[in-house]
């Protein structure tokens, strides 16, 4: 198997789906980003962009085969979930794992209530596909597929949340959302979780103007994901989870301006792939 690693992002936006002419350069699907190493995929949360990849999996032959982490399970990060075809095609293998879930029952029992009435027309046992639940600890170490490390640790996020770091073949990327860095000095764990990855993404939903009306929402700004970068020694950053109140245009102030802060980052967009 090569050992080779990618991403492509399907869903950059938080909070709720916005599509629209102006967020058409961007994307108005939520948060869901895929992870591939060598033949294994891994996806990173079920926004609506899950839906997306879903259509784009369809044609692809052979059974797939898919390791789905959620860093939490707020509805603009599982909405694609019942939308999500593969789920539903016998042959196919899908292992839900998820953190911060035990008061709530677990990941199964979650997706029973999302998929329940009277909210979903069908329940979860409608899926044809071989459906595994993984509950875990934010903090421990998962080895989800041979040779693939995924580290974990737990965000600052109302009701909790978890960011991943994975480790394939020599490389590492992190997947960090949603969170809400300290303005003052940076979470050690975070930091290590960043710690010189050839690719960060995370949660960048403000501006440091914006911070002071949104205390407490647990998303951050691009400005502080530049110094959290700078001190983990990132190779690439890619600023996500976008505020659906910020347009195109917004958008493309947005990254100028990060752009010139640190050379190299990047907005992330629907569609974009990166070989790492």
């Amino acid at each position: 198997m090569p050992a080779t690693m990618s991403v492509r992002f399907w869903g950059v936006r938080g909070s709720i789906p916005c599509p629209g002419p102006n967020t058409v350069r961007y994307g108005g699907n939520t948060s869901c980003v895929e992870v591939r190493c060598g033949d294994h995929r891994l996806v990173f949360d079920a926004g609506s962009g899950l839906r997306v990849l879903g259509l784009a999996l369809a044609d692809e032959p052979g059974p797939a085969d898919i390791d789905l982490f959620l860093s939490h399970c707020h509805i603009d990060h599982v909405i694609g979930l019942p939308f999500f075809g593969p789920a539903f095609v016998k042959g196919n293998r899908l292992r839900l794992w998820a953190g911060n879930l035990k008061d709530a029952g677990g990941v199964q029992e979650t997706v029973r209530k999302l998929m329940s009435y009277p909210l979903f027309p069908i329940e979860i046992e409608a899926a044809q596909g071989k459906i595994e639940f993984n509950d875990f600890e934010p903090g421990v170490t998962l080895t989800p597929r041979p040779g693939v490390k995924v580290m974990t640790t737990p965000l600052n996020h109302p009701g909790g949340a978890t960011g991943y770091r994975v480790e394939y073949g020599g490389r590492a990327m992190a997947y960090i959302t949603d969170t809400e860095l300290n303005a003052d000095e940076m979470d050690p764990a975070l930091l290590e979780l960043a710690r010189d990855a050839s690719i960060v993404i995370i949660d960048t939903t403000y501006t440091d103007e914006e911070l002071p009306e949104h205390v407490g929402w647990g998303h951050s700004s691009w400005q502080q994901a530049v110094r959290l970068a700078n001190e983990a020694g990132v190779g690439k950053l890619f600023l996500f989870h976008h505020d659906p109140e910020h347009d195109d245009d917004e958008m493309d102030r947005i990254a100028a301006a990060a752009a010139k802060a640190r050379p190299g980052t990047v907005v992330a967009r629907e569609g974009f792939s990166i070989d790492i």
